[in-house]
């Protein structure tokens, strides 16, 4: 079916018979079992939605890590200065926070750098080294970077400076001469956990070595830096990353983490912390200042305890969270969306020289999240192009653009699963996008983009025990994303428009049962247009969302799509 938007939506398929099973099994209700089905949950990810699974360090004997550790705590005995360079996202923040927090508490030599994104470039170059070894670091530890920096590491090795990467982006042979590798894309054995991000794999490390020298620090009180990196950095929330999240946000106390606390506090914030809190208003607050030129601001703030710094800082992020929402806003107002429908490529490659490199991946996530396609933006940086990329759960754009660079159509970039970014000549650009757009039709083994929800239920399940059961499959984020349901037969009775922007309204069935609803972002676009001035009978595709507000607690739909 086509809704208004111009969207194709289908009902995910699922085996009756598997359903009926697994309720026999579990004692699941019958939207429950069939969500799970259709996730294709494993024994594992079973077990934890009615039982809570111990969080143990799946790599400790893992020969990479194994190596790794012998190299870093040779350095820590012979008290050399190490030097942590950090990507200038969540991830790259988050992990570096970890490593700062680690060395202040065995008071270990050390200083971090966070590359400046228009100054510096992405990650490990020989350039950037060229300026941090002035430090004199005996050893360079690099966090969710490092994986395609050969000549950097080459550039390390002659001036007999140690190396360690630890990353998870695409890596390809000839690997980096760095002493030790910790990358699951390497395929040396542990490959099957390609899904986790920098920062967990630093987490478990670090979990390594504290036994190893009898660290103090409490390492648990950090976990919710892996979630947060998870979630900022599009990982799926599955498998081992399920079972994190699960254990991070039951344990996590708000009241010793003084840097979330005051996001919070300056937020206006009450509740229990959420992973939409972690990946719509932390998230974005500290990916901020790598975006508008403070690179170095997150992991200021992730790793201090000190209130003053504490309090500057998280000021400082808001305002410049504040000042990229503006920005954002007039640059997608500019982008001509029903241009790009109808072009109707199985990838968005979209380029305007004027906008700010800092927000392209955000663009990018933008128009990803809007036609539910692989997503990349490009924007002129000095004499050359710069482009961020974002996909959907099917398409792994970082190894295409590894791809590209292997074949000489970029000239620097790497990425994961998810996301990625490179730089490239301009007059290479429509070489690189029938490049990207031949590699999808190759490799895809579908270019239909419909859009799939999860069930058509009644209006009659709009309750809490129905919520209550779907929230047993929470945390929700990728790839396992909060349910879609299709409701048959509405009439709306009453519209309200908030901060000129959202609608908030109160569906009726016909049977008179009520619905609060709400559709955001939506007064200037057709859902909007249909909600506040169609008399008919319409469909509705949504969320059922908990609404608290006063201290009481509502169910809302949030309405993603209407078909008439």
């Amino acid at each position: 079916m086509i809704s208004i938007s111009g969207k194709k939506w289908e009902e995910k398929k699922t085996n009756k018979n598997t359903i009926e099973k697994l309720k026999q099994d579990y004692n699941f209700s019958d939207i429950l079992s069939k969500l799970i089905i259709s996730r294709k949950f494993d024994l594992t990810e079973l077990s934890s939605i009615d039982n809570h699974l111990n969080l143990n360090n799946i790599f400790l004997k893992n020969s990479d890590f194994e190596k790794s550790i012998e190299l870093v705590s040779n350095s820590i005995n012979n008290q050399e200065n190490i030097c942590i360079l950090g990507d200038y996202d969540v991830d790259g923040s988050a992990a570096t926070s970890l490593f700062v927090r680690f060395f202040e508490t065995i008071k270990q030599p050390f200083f971090f750098y966070i590359p400046d994104r228009e100054k510096d470039g992405y990650g490990a170059t020989k350039k950037l080294f060229k300026k941090l070894i002035l430090n004199k670091p005996q050893l360079i530890i690099m966090v969710d970077c490092g994986s395609t920096s050969n000549e950097a590491i080459d550039f390390l090795n002659e001036n007999k400076i140690k190396s360690l990467v630890i990353d998870h982006h695409e890596i390809n042979k000839p690997y980096p001469k760095a002493n030790v590798i910790i990358n699951p894309k390497k395929d040396t054995g542990y490959i099957e956990y390609d899904y986790l991000c920098a920062t967990t794999l630093v987490y478990f490390f670090l979990d390594m070595l504290s036994r190893k020298i009898k660290s103090s620090i409490k390492l648990s009180d950090y976990l919710i830096y892996v979630l947060l990196a998870t979630v900022c950095d599009v990982m799926p929330l599955r498998k081992l990353n399920r079972l994190i999240a699960l254990t991070a946000l039951k344990n996590f106390d708000i009241r010793k983490n003084i840097a979330i606390n005051e996001l919070f506090n300056l937020n206006d914030k009450k509740n229990k912390l959420n992973i939409n809190d972690l990946g719509y208003l932390i998230g974005p607050i500290l990916n901020a200042g790598g975006r508008l030129g403070k690179s170095s601001y997150a992991t200021e703030l992730l790793s201090s305890n000190d209130l003053n710094i504490v309090n500057i800082r998280s000021s400082e992020l808001i305002k410049l969270n504040n000042r990229r929402k503006e920005i954002e806003t007039l640059i997608l107002d500019e982008i001509n969306f029903q241009t790009i429908e109808n072009e109707n490529n199985n990838v968005i490659i979209y380029y305007n020289p004027n906008i700010n490199e800092g927000l392209i991946g955000i663009i990018a996530s933008r128009l990803k999240d809007y036609f539910n396609k692989p997503s990349i933006v490009i924007t002129n940086s000095n004499e050359l192009l710069k482009g961020s990329a974002r996909s959907i759960y099917d398409y792994n754009i970082g190894r295409v653009i590894k791809s590209s660079l292997d074949n000489d159509l970029i000239l620097g970039g790497g990425g994961h699963n998810m996301a990625a970014g490179f730089t490239l000549k301009k007059n290479n650009l429509n070489n690189f996008k029938n490049f990207i757009l031949r590699d999808f039709s190759n490799t895809c083994d579908t270019q239909d983009h419909t859009f799939l929800y999860d069930a058509e239920v009644s209006s009659l399940a709009f309750n809490i025990d129905f919520y209550s059961d779907i929230k047993k499959l929470e945390p929700f984020g990728t790839g396992n994303p909060k349910p879609t349901f299709f409701l048959k037969d509405l009439k709306v009775i009453k519209t309200t428009i908030l901060n000129s922007k959202h609608i908030s309204l109160i569906l009726k069935s016909k049977t008179g049962f009520s619905i609060k609803a709400i559709s955001f972002n939506s007064v200037d676009n057709k859902i909007g247009e249909y909600l506040l001035n169609y008399k008919n009978d319409l469909n509705v595709l949504g969320h059922i969302n908990e609404n608290i507000w006063n201290n009481k607690n509502t169910l809302q739909l949030t309405i993603r799509d209407v078909i008439l």
